[in-house]
């Protein structure tokens, strides 16, 4: 995974974001793993808690996925395309801080099966286009990117 790095949040470069709080993995299967950026963990805090919609369950884009609550916020992860939920990942549900400590890897969301795989993909921004919409929002927000130690 090669990564950018900025006002010390993490941005990997191989994956696709909705350039708001999630970050995409496309599989091999035809379904993508779904994440919340470094820069949203940030925000957010020490995770306390994450309540997953069904696996199964079908979510129009925008709508929740999940539900984070943190000590200084608490909200909805949008999916950004319209599809069901494949599978949620039982080590975030046991272990929410997992969140702040690994937002890329060992704490993913959920793995979705889109409805329509090219409007997912078009709903989803990567590249250079995906790192300077992402600088933005660090600046916006004026982020300095950290990880929650135990």
């Amino acid at each position: 995974m090669s990564k950018t790095e900025y006002r010390g949040c993490e941005l990997p470069d191989d994956l696709l974001y909705d350039l708001d709080y999630v970050w995409a993995r496309p599989e091999n299967d035809g379904t993508f793993t779904l994440g919340i950026t470094d820069p949203a963990q940030t925000m957010a805090g020490r995770v306390q808690y994450f309540r997953f919609r069904k696996e199964g369950s079908h979510r129009e884009a925008g709508k929740p996925v999940a539900r984070l609550e943190s000590g200084k916020w608490a909200g909805g992860i949008p999916t950004p395309f319209d599809g069901t939920i494949v599978r949620i990942n039982p080590a975030v549900e046991k272990d929410p801080g997992l969140v702040n400590v690994a937002p890329y890897s060992d704490a993913w969301l959920v793995v979705m099966r889109p409805d329509d795989p090219q409007q997912a993909y078009e709903r989803l921004t990567t590249g250079p286009e995906a790192m300077d919409a992402l600088r933005a929002w660090i600046d916006r927000y004026d982020l300095q990117c950290m990880r929650c130690a135990d």
